[in-house]
């Protein structure tokens, strides 16, 4: 099976660049294609507890919804352990779904990725 990885940078300071790699990875699974999210520097803030229903932008879903689709759909989805403290923000407080990850991991998938974008 082929893999994709998405790495998301941007947080929730810009908004209308959130939706993306969600949407792009539900459509992977579609395709029968693996597909991963890592989030890292502001990225992570996405993954915040509470942060994605507070996001909505014009007649789309909210972003909440879009991560929930995506879960479903069996996207993988990656927090840099790094960037929680580079940020300050507690492992505790990110949504459960999402796994804590350090620099190994995002290399490893990287290395295992026929995309990454």
């Amino acid at each position: 099976m082929s893999r994709i990885l998405y790495i998301q940078t941007s947080g929730v300071e810009t908004p209308e660049r959130l939706y993306a790699p969600f949407i792009l990875g539900a459509t992977a699974r579609a395709m029968e294609v693996e597909a991963s999210i890592f989030f890292m520097i502001k990225g992570i803030t996405a993954m915040k507890k509470g942060e994605a229903e507070k996001i909505k932008i014009g007649s789309f879903p909210s972003l909440k919804e879009v991560i929930d689709q995506a879960l479903a759909a069996g996207v993988k989805m990656y927090i840099c352990e790094q960037s929680t403290q580079l940020l300050g923000i507690p492992r505790g407080d990110f949504i459960v779904e999402a796994k804590i990850a350090g620099a190994g991991t995002l290399n490893d998938l990287a290395l295992d990725a026929d995309a990454t974008i």
